[in-house]
């Protein structure tokens, strides 16, 4: 039943006479009462499911966002390698499987598996490092582990079958029906590749010859085979209950035959269509085409059709080009395995072509000599037009700055936008500023022009755009009320130096008291009359005014009123009673923070983290354009008295690129700025290219996530003298290892039974927030999914989440998998 495409060519051993690849799949088919089929995207290599009948519905994604390397299928489950090897999860043949149905196995201490094969109740995985072929479930009739040097390791009904790596390239088998498959083996030699399904095991030979196990229902021989198609390619082998599909040496078309009958029949199911590899279970069989890596399927004696899979990765990602027994990668593969390593190419004689992308359509014809007095007349007319419409909105356009720009001295702080018109302006802005906490400082919404000049051009400019409407759908607030310097100078007691509560991306921030009795945080930019410096804190509190007197979201910092008096500028927010998150997970000896709950609880950090995650997404996701904050950190992220957390700090903030790009995603578009933010958080592609997309706060956010799960900060040393270490370095090995308890924050308390899963469940997420290109991290929304559903786990009620008020579902929340050891049940 184990998918057995040719493909993956993981050598297993550099002294076998002729490296094979391995029989590792990234398709399964599970072949029961609803057929389904599960794929890993090209694109991404996420794990997507849709069931094989025609006119099926689209594909569901599978735990998103992980990464698979592999996937095999039995009749009553399916099964994934992630991506690296450390760790396995199973689930139900189901085409959009629920989150509650993951369960994770864990690989007892083993090293970076391959080779997923998944029989009828059993699954068995090779560890390369340590020579062993290991199992899990089985009912108690499989050995724990064979030790020893395999490739092409299969599963069926009751049996596991391997190729020995060496110069017999003898098979051997294990389980009950183990030693009769093997005995049909016994004599055949030059075994290039091995697959298996129902009770049967077939092979290619170094000939091209097939061979299968009990075809002859009389002597149940093996070499009573002689009817078999000839001439196959030994990497393209699937086998069924009672059919055999492969693909021939010539051209890497499928041909197929019946099994078990007292006469073979041969068919072919895609005339013309040639194939990467393909996989079997029940009577159905399915394969990825290798013109555009798309998967059709077939059932015995039926034609293929294509199902509504995303293009399907067309091979298993090796390491480095030596494992492909000199073959050398596919053809533009290395793209495929985020250019580390690639996938092995065919080189089994045929004169296949390799895999190109899509031909970009012909230039399109010239027009007939006789159509361009025509079309010239035309053009004049709409030239015309044209001219006077716009001759006519531009004088529109003067009168109403005159009138409105220049003759209104009003100023409201409502419902303002940034003047952001293109990734060139602001990178023009940002060049004229200084680093911030190594990164750079903020660039301004509105550019960086000097002396009183700017003062004055800032102030016009904000006038103007306070009429702009709102974006996202925000709840109307009050406007931003206006203060005196001496109003908030007497609030704060002169700024002492008691009231002092934190640093922001342009000044100090105290707290101070209201005549009317009202605490707030007052933000006040650092003194200094040198040209560069009022600039840099004119920008940002132009920026982070405008931002926020648009703004308002119940986990974003409300903003309360603002002032500017000569060089003073100040702006007035909310009193978060807590204080940040940082200060809360890194407390000062002797601080009244040393006592607070987030040290002693996984459930009010992941809820701090759901939060934080809301008001970000509605950054991204309700602001239009979306807005990046560039500068998502622990210390930004503050605490109200609820231990409610909002986003704070929009002094680095710039608006998105325009909505009008319709040619590119969400995610590649970019903003092309100079890097700003806090170093430690700031995402590696935009801190190396100047590349800013929404995806670098999730960058800075997976930061935030691994701090709250180890309790160390984003940059630490391991000890006194030591060298600097990122949080990203020290803890994402440990979790993609699966020994996330190594790397918990030793202050908080061993995780309860929901409470573990839930844990689990960010510290995957925050593995994906930190990848090193932003392609590949998840969006803001499938964040907050993730977390809502780690949220409901530590409240114990994860399974009624469909109705229990977490409003923001995603796909993603399958990703919450259910701990398992070997021997415990899979569904």
């Amino acid at each position: 039943m184990t998918p057995l495409p040719a493909l993956l060519l993981l050598v297993l051993i550099a002294a076998a006479p002729a490296p094979a690849p391995a029989s590792a799949s990234t398709l399964a088919v599970s072949g029961g009462a609803s057929p389904v089929v599960c794929g890993v995207a090209k694109e991404n290599r996420t794990l997507y499911c849709a069931p094989v009948s025609a006119g099926s519905s689209n594909a569901s994604a599978v735990a998103l966002p992980l990464t698979f390397a592999e996937v095999s299928a039995g009749r009553g489950f399916v099964c994934g390698l992630q991506a690296g090897g450390a760790a396995l999860f199973c689930w139900p043949p189901a085409a959009a499987p629920q989150w509650q149905q993951l369960k994770r196995i864990y690989n007892n201490g083993a090293g970076a598996l391959q080779d997923l094969a998944v029989g009828a109740d059993q699954v068995a995985a090779y560890d390369e490092a340590a020579g062993r072929v290991l199992w899990w479930r089985g009912g108690g009739r499989f050995p724990e582990r064979a030790d020893g040097d395999f490739r092409s390791l299969v599963s069926g009904d009751g049996f596991s079958c391997s190729v020995e790596a060496n110069a017999s390239a003898a098979v051997r088998c294990w389980g009950p029906r183990g030693s009769a498959v093997q005995a049909d083996f016994a004599n055949a030699t030059s075994v290039r590749y091995l697959a298996a399904g129902g009770t049967r095991a077939c092979a290619v030979l170094a000939s091209g010859a097939a061979l299968c196990s009990g075809s002859d229902s009389t002597s149940g021989s093996a070499n009573a085979s002689a009817v078999l198609p000839r001439d196959l390619s030994p990497y393209g082998l699937a086998v069924g209950d009672s059919h055999a599909c492969a693909l021939r040496r010539t051209n890497h078309t499928a041909v197929c035959w019946s099994l078990g009958g007292p006469t073979t029949t041969v068919y072919y199911p895609a005339v013309g269509t040639a194939f990467q590899f393909l996989v079997a279970d029940g009577n159905i069989t399915c394969g990825v085409a290798s013109i555009d890596f798309s998967v059709m399927c077939w059932s015995l004696g039926s034609d293929a059709t294509t199902v509504s899979l995303p293009r399907i990765l067309p091979g298993v990602c090796v390491r480095d080009e030596s494992s492909c027994g000199g073959c050398g990668y596919l053809w533009q593969s290395q793209q495929f395995c985020g250019g580390s390593g690639g996938i092995c190419r065919l080189c089994d004689g045929s004169s296949a072509p390799p895999p190109r992308g899509p031909v970009s359509p012909p230039p399109s014809s010239p027009p007939p000599p006789g159509s361009s007095s025509k079309r010239v007349s035309k053009a004049w007319i709409a030239f015309c037009v044209v001219g006077a419409v716009g001759s006519f909105a531009g004088l529109c356009s003067i009168v109403y700055c005159l009138v409105f720009g220049f003759c209104s001295n009003k100023r409201v702080h409502n419902s303002v936008q940034p003047n952001i018109t293109t990734a060139g302006a602001a990178a023009a802005a940002d060049n004229n500023n200084n680093n911030n906490n190594g990164g750079g400082a903020a660039g301004s919404p509105y550019g960086s022009p000097n002396g009183s000049r700017a003062r004055g051009l800032f102030r016009r400019q904000l006038s103007r755009v306070m009429t702009r409407q709102r974006s996202g759908p925000s709840s109307f607030k009050d406007p931003a009320e206006e203060f005196t310097f001496a109003q908030l100078e007497a609030a704060t007691k002169g700024f002492a130096a008691e009231a002092k509560i934190g640093e922001g991306s342009f000044g100090t921030v105290y707290r101070g008291k209201l005549p009317d009795g009202r605490e707030v945080a007052i933000k006040r930019g650092e003194s200094g009359t040198r040209a560069w410096r009022f600039q840099e804190k004119e920008s940002a509190f132009r920026s982070e005014l405008a931002f926020l007197s648009r703004l308002h979201h119940k986990h974003l910092v409300g903003l309360v009123g603002y002032c500017e008096e000569n060089e003073e500028r100040l702006l007035v927010y909310e009193y978060m009673k807590n204080g940040a998150l940082y200060d809360n997970l890194h407390p000062k000896p002797g601080s009244a923070a040393q006592q607070s709950p987030v040290a002693s609880s996984w459930k009010l950090r992941i809820k701090i983290l759901l939060d934080a995650s809301r008001g970000i997404e509605y950054l991204h996701s309700y602001a239009v354009p979306p807005i990046i904050h560039r500068d998502i950190k622990s210390s930004n992220i503050l605490l109200d008295g609820n231990w409610t957390a909002r986003v704070s700090d929009f002094g680095l903030s710039l608006m998105g690129p325009p909505e009008s790009e319709e040619t590119q995603s969400q995610s590649q578009r970019h903003l092309t700025v100079k890097a700003a933010g806090t170093l430690g958080y700031m995402d590696p592609e935009y801190y190396g290219l100047h590349h800013l997309t929404v995806k670098s706060d999730v960058y800075g956010f997976g930061v935030v996530m691994l701090e709250a799960l180890t309790g160390r900060r984003a940059i630490f040393k391991e000890a006194e003298g030591g060298s600097p270490v990122s949080v990203v370095d020290h803890a994402v090995p440990s979790i993609v290892a699966g020994e996330l308890t190594k790397v918990l924050d030793p202050r908080a308390p061993e995780p309860a039974e929901h409470e573990a899963e839930a844990v689990e469940l960010v510290a995957y997420t925050a593995v994906h927030c930190v990848r090193l290109e932003g392609k590949d991290r998840p969006a803001m929304a499938d964040i907050v999914a993730n977390l809502e559903t780690a949220f409901a786990l530590c409240e114990g009620s994860a399974g009624d989440r469909g109705g229990g008020g977490f409003g923001n579902s995603s796909s993603s929340a399958s990703m919450s998998v259910t701990s398992m050891d070997r021997s415990g049940a899979l569904v």
